[in-house]
């Protein structure tokens, strides 16, 4: 693990693996929050170089992929995945629900009006963003047949009223029915429901941090990275056909490159990051590599 920590511009910013993890102005707090970093990352990586000589993270990745299909077919109710933002968690899942035949229904939705389609168990949606525990009696209500994937919305797996909700969409009895027993203003909404559907949670949140009835009802998978791994990641997913379609492998291997040697020194090492930097590459400006130094360590 790499760390630092500088006193730049009035504050104390602390880093690992080139991810800050506290500014402030107190040294003393800075260097607190340091060693409890260090002292939770160290058990984590622990864990981690365990499992990565038996499971390396492509694999691990398949496994996301093989869980997916789990819940598409209804032999589980619910997945749950974890681990670092910006690499590849979304793609990996909607891909995956796609392989199975589903139908995205998301951008569809989107311009409907609510309630104008009746989801099947064939489509699936992805819900982005802060919901709140009434929004998520509707969102599963209108997608009760169908898959739902509450990509980012972490305040669904905080939230109580909001937890209760998903435990009685997720139970292990044959029929799941899911109630509301505060006041409905809304009458198309019944305050009773059976929901046949699967939901998928993907969380940048460590999983220690999950609610533990939420995480028994749940497959779950972890697919948190070192930097190396990081770097791997990307080099498999910088060859599929979608992943900027168009721009010569050769832009996307060198901008890797770019990436590998500051890694470190970066702000993010993510998919955005390599599509920016492939991005400064293709322009094929004669000091691409310093405005990509630049932007990965200090912009």
């Amino acid at each position: 693990m790499q760390k630092s920590l500088e006193f730049v511009n009035g504050k104390w910013v602390g880093k690992f693996n080139g991810k800050t993890v506290v500014n402030t102005s107190s040294k003393y707090y800075a260097e607190k929050k340091m060693a409890e970093f260090y002292q939770a990352e160290a058990k984590v990586a622990e864990v981690n170089n365990k499992l990565n000589d038996e499971f390396p993270i492509d694999q691990r990745f398949q496994f996301v992929s093989d869980i997916v299909k789990m819940v598409a077919g209804r032999k589980t109710p619910s997945a749950i995945i974890t681990g670092d933002g910006g690499l590849g968690k979304t793609y990996s899942v909607v891909k995956a629900l796609k392989e199975c035949g589903l139908k995205d229904m998301t951008e569809f939705l989107s311009e409907s009006d609510i309630g104008a389609v009746t989801m099947t168990s064939q489509m699936f949606t992805v819900i982005k963003g802060y919901s709140t525990a009434k929004a998520l009696y509707r969102v599963l209500y209108e997608n009760r047949n169908s898959t739902v994937v509450f990509d980012d919305c972490d305040s669904v797996l905080k939230d109580p009223d909001a937890l209760n909700l998903l435990k009685g969409a997720l139970d292990s009895f044959d029929k799941r029915f899911i109630t509301w027993n505060a006041e409905m203003r809304d009458d198309q909404l019944p305050r009773l429901f059976q929901f046949k559907g699967g939901i998928i949670f993907i969380s940048n949140m460590s999983p220690e941090k999950l609610d533990q009835a939420l995480k028994t009802r749940s497959m779950c998978m972890d697919v948190s990275m070192t930097l190396e791994q990081k770097i791997q990641r990307m080099r498999t997913i910088m060859k599929c056909d979608e992943f900027l379609p168009g721009v010569p492998m050769s832009y996307k291997e060198e901008a890797l490159e770019v990436i590998d040697q500051f890694k470190g020194q970066a702000k993010e090492v993510s998919l955005r990051t390599l599509i920016s930097t492939t991005k400064i590459r293709a322009n094929d400006s004669g000091n691409w590599k310093q405005l990509a130094k630049y932007m990965l360590i200090a912009a």
